[in-house]
């Protein structure tokens, strides 16, 4: 009986921990790819300002607004006035960009 509740808890702890709100790679290649241009950079705060269309994954028109960097190095790759195509999902309660390219 112990050996089942030991094995129970272990079982929920991994599901809890696995569950840490990161997108995996798969889900974030399924997110749809939004047309922007950076407004600005601030790689101290790992922020950028996007001017972009709307993100149908959440729900939201048009409009310009900071996003958090899913991965700091996105933010030497991009820089105000680029033209982009990135995709956005909420991590941890943020809006982040999780994929960044420039537009061709």
């Amino acid at each position: 009986m112990k050996r089942v509740k030991a094995t129970l808890f272990g079982a929920a702890l991994l599901s809890l921990l696995s569950f840490n709100g990161l997108a995996s790679a798969e889900e974030t290649k399924a997110l749809p790819m939004i047309n922007g241009e950076v407004k600005k950079v601030d790689e101290s705060a790992g922020k950028m300002t996007i001017k972009h269309d709307a993100i149908t994954n959440l729900d939201m028109g048009a409009m310009t607004m900071v996003f958090k960097a899913n991965d700091p190095a996105m933010l030497k790759q991009v820089k105000p006035g680029d033209k982009i195509k990135f995709s956005a999902d909420k991590v941890n309660g943020q809006l982040t960009v999780m994929m960044v390219g420039k537009a061709k």
